[in-house]
């Protein structure tokens, strides 16, 4: 075990190591510090390490964001798809109102009479007939 003493030192310098230590203990990287000051030998996994090799994985990690960036362009975003949601409800709506619109066009019988009693009479006829068969039809509308 090797041997060990006590350094005080300003808690700001101490603020200071704990923020730009990285993976290292605060002991490696000061004694890291000191060997980079002083000129002498870098720790075995820096020392192997050239400027060839640092350029090298700085374009890889180009490549790799780019590629990451376009990927992310591909997808749709929440306002693209709530917009299309908001779109397909507004088409829906705009089919239903032109059908049911055309039905009650298409079934009248008598010209000249009042809208609202023509149409309750229309519904209760199709009341009745859709009580007779069995058969019923609901529309639900939600507005959100």
């Amino acid at each position: 075990m090797s041997d060990k003493k006590m350094m005080i030192v300003p808690a700001e310098l101490v603020n200071k190591i704990n923020e730009n230590r990285g993976d290292l203990s605060q002991a490696e990287f000061i004694e890291f510090l000191i060997n980079d000051q002083l000129g002498q030998d870098k720790p075995a996994e820096l020392k192997n390490t050239t400027n060839a090799e640092i350029d090298s994985l700085r374009k890889e990690i180009r490549q790799f964001m780019q590629d990451v960036e376009a990927k992310h362009k591909t997808f749709v975003t929440k306002e693209e798809a709530a917009a299309f949601q908001e779109d397909t409800k507004k088409l829906m709506k705009s089919f239903l109102d032109f059908f049911i619109g055309y039905g009650l066009e298409f079934n009248k019988k008598s010209e000249g009479k009042d809208d609202l009693s023509e149409l309750s009479r229309t519904l209760d006829a199709l009341e009745k007939g859709s009580a007779d068969e069995g058969k019923e039809v609901k529309i639900k509308w939600k507005n959100c």
